[in-house]
């Protein structure tokens, strides 16, 4: 008797154990998804969906999808958080951040860029033609420029006088759904059901000169494993970039839950690490989810984040759930 109370109590300490300890790679059998999948965050990823759908019905795999969407939004240069039309640093210069990953888990991605039309792009070049997963600043700009990225030295005249008016007080202050946009991220699905994704973004307006958010960085911004499913993210990237989100995200569905669930479990945990740091209220963080099944989870901080989707030749932008206020 007294061995199987201590066995129930074991079983019991186990029971009790964090959600990420070691839980057994679910088993399920893929759903190949025929008819395509592409999902990006906010209302303009209906245009940069068109892209990647028009993609895929060429034929195109999951990479080739996602790098379409993100050089749909990079090419807009009326644009203000993507690409070289996107807002300035506090000194007045646009810098760019973008990443790619496919389905065999080979990544790319480039950091502080500048004067490059297609960032997407050349995170795709850094990921296929060389050893390396991030260049940054001139080097990558070396990079591109060799690889046959010309110099663009392209300035939005909104985001020029955006920037003169921005210096009168020079007061940073993060500001909640701006515009209803930021980065765009995209995840893909091709027909052979293997999974891709991409963010590009010009960064957090007026940043100090070199800052670098989530975006482009692997396992925060975006992360993929094609065994399990595919995560983004938007928002303000230093309360991404310390939970490690999406890389998160994944986990969590490798073990079963749904991405609707586990984007709601990154979500609190974001909360959690970042409450000594910063008020909730002050910063809005999104996630966009879906696994290889084709099902699909949204979840932010606060109400207002949307998301487009393409599935089964439908386009739509949907509203996103949020842990505050709805």
């Amino acid at each position: 008797m007294k061995n199987r109370r201590n066995f129930l109590k074991a079983l019991g300490a186990l029971s009790a154990l964090p959600l990420l300890s070691f839980v057994p790679e679910r088993k399920k059998t893929p759903v190949r998804f025929k008819k395509g999948l592409v999902i990006s965050t906010w209302n303009f990823g209906l245009k940069a969906n068109a892209a990647a759908a028009q993609k895929f019905l060429d034929g195109g795999k999951a990479v080739d999808m996602v790098e379409a969407a993100g050089r749909e939004m990079e090419s807009d240069l009326t644009e203000l958080s993507i690409g070289l039309g996107g807002l300035p640093d506090r000194e007045g210069h646009t810098t760019l951040d973008a990443c790619i990953m496919n389905h065999e888990g080979k990544a790319g991605s480039v950091c502080f860029l500048e004067q490059i039309m297609h960032p997407v792009s050349v995170a795709r070049a850094i990921m296929e033609k060389t050893p390396h997963v991030i260049l940054v600043g001139e080097g990558a700009q070396q990079f591109a420029v060799a690889n046959g990225f010309p110099k663009d030295n392209y300035t939005n005249p909104a985001a020029e006088k955006a920037w003169q008016e921005w210096l009168i007080k020079s007061e940073y202050k993060p500001i909640i759904n701006i515009e209803n946009h930021d980065t765009i991220g995209i995840l893909g699905q091709d027909a052979d059901g293997n999974l891709s994704g991409a963010c590009t973004t010009s960064g957090l307006a007026f940043k100090m000169r070199g800052r670098v958010g989530d975006s482009p960085i692997i396992g925060s911004g975006l992360y993929v494993d094609n065994k399990v499913g595919a995560a983004t993210a938007t928002g303000l990237g230093e309360t991404i970039l310390r939970s490690c989100s999406s890389f998160l995200i994944v986990e969590l569905m490798r073990q079963g839950l749904h991405p609707q669930a586990a984007c709601e479990e990154a979500i609190k945990r974001l909360v959690e690490i970042n409450a000594s740091i910063l008020k909730v209220e002050d910063y809005q963080a999104c996630f966009l989810a879906c696994n290889l099944e084709g099902e699909v989870g949204a979840y932010s901080v606060h109400p207002g984040f949307t998301y487009a989707i393409w599935k089964d030749g439908k386009p739509e932008v949907l509203p996103s759930k949020s842990l505050l206020n709805g």
